[in-house]
């Protein structure tokens, strides 16, 4: 698949994942695409955890507003009804179990929901954000990401890295599939037709179980 359209391509992927009348919140990096495409009918409230809900789709070259930005430090709008807090009131609203979805990213992720996306030993982190809140808070989990790290496995067996959290994803979505955590394993769902079950079985490393009904994924 062409690189430069797979972020787009699980962004939309995850936009079907959204109910009406839910309130989302949206992980730093491809997870805040999702924003741009919330499917037609659908009224969500996004919240930041720097201190709004009712963010917008990314605005429009030019019309940044220096003092709009979402938790990732990059410009965004905000919706009609929108409002803002501080830090602490963002929270309450997380620990408070007030997120029907959380997306974010990983750097890995495993068979059994375990979710490391916060550091690599030995290397500088600006902190862990509210990843910890979010993914415990949250009452329903997606990691959306690229499958694999320069051909390296990003989905395992069991994870390597410092957990962010235990047992707490219920969707990983990439540009090869959609897998859902169940208590046997990683349940195939969806596959994107541009690869084979073989394929998106040996880029993982963890074993797959495909599902009886495996599907075409849909954007």
């Amino acid at each position: 698949m062409d690189k430069n359209l797979e972020k787009d391509y699980i962004a939309k992927r995850v936009a079907k994942e959204l109910k009406d009348g839910d309130v989302v919140n949206l992980g730093i990096g491809l997870p805040t695409l999702v924003a741009n495409y919330v499917p037609e009918g659908i009224e969500i409230t996004l919240q930041s955890e720097n201190g709004f809900v009712g963010m917008g789709p990314a605005p429009k070259k030019g019309e940044e507003d220096n003092y709009l930005v979402n938790a990732g430090g990059i410009y965004t709008t905000v919706n009609p009804g929108g409002a803002f807090f501080d830090s602490a009131e963002s929270f309450v609203i997380i620990r408070g179990g007030h997120v029907d979805l959380t997306v974010l990213g990983a750097l890995e992720v495993d068979e059994k929901g375990n979710l490391a996306n916060w550091m690599v030993p030995g290397k500088m982190v600006p902190g862990m954000g509210g990843a910890m809140d979010l993914v415990t808070g949250a009452k329903k989990v997606i990691v959306a990401m690229n499958h694999t790290a320069k051909g390296a496995h990003k989905i395992l067996k069991e994870c390597k890295l410092p957990l962010t959290a235990v047992n707490t994803v219920d969707l990983i979505i990439t540009e090869m599939g959609v897998m859902e955590v169940t208590e046997k394993g990683l349940v195939l769902k969806e596959i994107n037709t541009e690869y084979t079950v073989e394929e998106v079985q040996k880029a993982t490393g963890a074993e797959l179980i495909i599902a009886e009904d495996l599907k075409e994924i849909e954007v």
